[in-house]
């Protein structure tokens, strides 16, 4: 099978592969979409590794293990990879651990099935491991002001709608060139708002804090962590606060000692949280099905796996406003359909 490699300094070349088999609880899938994240071009850097980093799979199930039972060939699913472990998304075919596989209601297309597992799941890890908040199933009663920094991006609009399933409002969204993508998925009527960040630092405290007026601000997830957001946001958090960051924070940041800090990784749901991968994948399954869940708008970017490169280059380049590339696996080169 054809394969993409990524290297330091988001090199791409693709090699054939032999294809995996899944052992008892894994399921192996052959990728129709696979979709891309920041981190595919950020890992081989920092770890000076090259691989195929690939994590979020949308396809067909081609086999199974002898432990899992929820899932057979044919099957529409998307998937969550385990990180750093062979046989990601960046192939004709990938493995996956049952838990984090979900089925794809018919009218999901692959590509939107690509855009959703990694970024998903971290949203759900941030708001209800990391923060504590109110499950979807057991929504808030009262409110509870929530900013959510980086409300355009896969996280941040993911972390957008579980909370609002989750009647946790009112929300305050911070978002830049895609405002008008944020504003199609909060409620105005229970007080949610969007502040630009393009205005500047001292604006957007000074926003935040008008945003809930005389209320305290006790959650925030940062879905951004880079270039002042959570030292903005700091600033208006109440006494007992919590704040969780997609990335881990500056070294010659001292966060207020009234403020709990955390590093939402999602790899938790592969190790010490992988009920939380089980049960919030198959939600996402019936939040496709009710409507309430929508994937993260998609970009295709051209030349299937031969486009990896060009796709990681633009994510680099900051290029991705409110959207996800993915690239068909068809599309490639030398790939039967």
């Amino acid at each position: 099978m054809k394969e993409a490699l990524v290297a330091p300094g988001t090199q791409v070349r693709l090699v054939d592969s032999p294809i995996p088999k899944p052992n008892e609880d894994q399921v192996l899938i052959k990728v129709i979409v696979s979709g891309s994240n920041p981190k595919d071009w950020k890992v081989p850097d920092w770890r000076k590794v090259t691989a195929n980093h690939g994590d979020d799979i949308a396809g067909l199930v081609e086999d199974v293990g002898s432990n899992v039972t929820e899932f057979k060939p044919g099957d529409r699913v998307a998937a969550f990879h385990e990180m750093m472990t062979p046989h990601g998304s960046f192939a004709e075919y990938a493995i996956a651990w049952q838990h984090t596989t979900f089925h794809l209601p018919k009218d999901i297309t692959f590509e939107g099935g690509a855009a959703i597992p990694l970024a998903a799941l971290t949203a759900a890890v941030g708001l209800y491991s990391r923060l504590g908040l109110p499950q979807p199933w057991t929504p808030a009663t009262e409110p509870i002001p929530l900013i959510i920094y980086g409300a355009a991006s896969s996280v941040g609009a993911y972390a957008v709608q579980f909370a609002r399933k989750s009647n946790i409002h009112p929300l305050i969204c911070v978002a830049g060139n895609s405002q008008s993508y944020v504003e199609t998925l909060i409620d105005r009527s229970k007080g949610d708002t969007i502040i630009d960040y393009r205005d500047g630092d001292d604006a957007v405290v000074e926003a935040l804090k008008k945003a809930v007026e005389d209320s305290k601000i006790l959650h925030a997830f940062d879905a951004t962590s880079e270039k002042n957001s959570y030292v903005n946001v700091c600033k208006v958090l109440g006494e007992g606060a919590k704040i969780t960051l997609v990335l881990p924070p500056s070294k010659d940041y001292e966060f207020p000692s009234h403020v709990a800090q955390s590093v939402t990784l999602v790899g938790s749901v592969h190790s010490s949280e992988k009920d939380l991968g089980f049960v919030f994948s198959r939600y996402f399954t019936r939040g496709l099905q009710e409507g309430w869940f929508k994937p993260q708008p998609q970009v295709v970017v051209p030349g299937g796996l031969g486009g990896v490169q060009k796709g990681l280059e633009d994510l680099k380049a900051g290029k991705a406003h409110g959207i996800k590339y993915v690239f068909r696996i068809a599309d490639t080169d030398g790939v039967q359909g």
